[in-house]
């Protein structure tokens, strides 16, 4: 069984993280204070990728590109934004600028 951290704690956590290193970050929605999920919104100079939580084979937390593997325009990740928010309305929507498109935290990427 998975040690839950509640999801403003992780939240705030990340954003710190982001601009403890020079990487700016902000929160864009606020989701549900204990459970809630995330998107992430990657800032680069190429465009925008959106991260969002998926489970890898083994059922561990892990991240996938939700806007596809290359960078999109900005229009096209919102709109990925508010359907993914429609589905979902206790997600969180965090954005940190991340030239290299990773991000500021540990991420098991699928």
């Amino acid at each position: 069984m998975d040690a839950k951290v509640k999801a403003h704690i992780w939240a705030d956590m990340a954003l710190r993280l982001s601009n403890s290193v020079g990487r700016p970050a902000v929160r864009l929605r606020k989701g549900d204070l204990d459970s809630g999920g995330f998107l992430c919104v990657l800032l680069g100079a190429a465009g925008v990728v959106v991260l969002s939580q998926a489970r890898d084979a083994e059922g561990r937390p892990a991240w996938m590109r939700g806007t596809g593997p290359a960078p999109v325009d900005q229009a096209v990740a919102d709109a990925y934004v508010e359907r993914q928010v429609k589905r979902d309305p206790d997600l969180w929507v965090l954005e940190f600028h991340a030239p290299d498109f990773l991000p500021p935290f540990e991420a098991r990427m699928l």
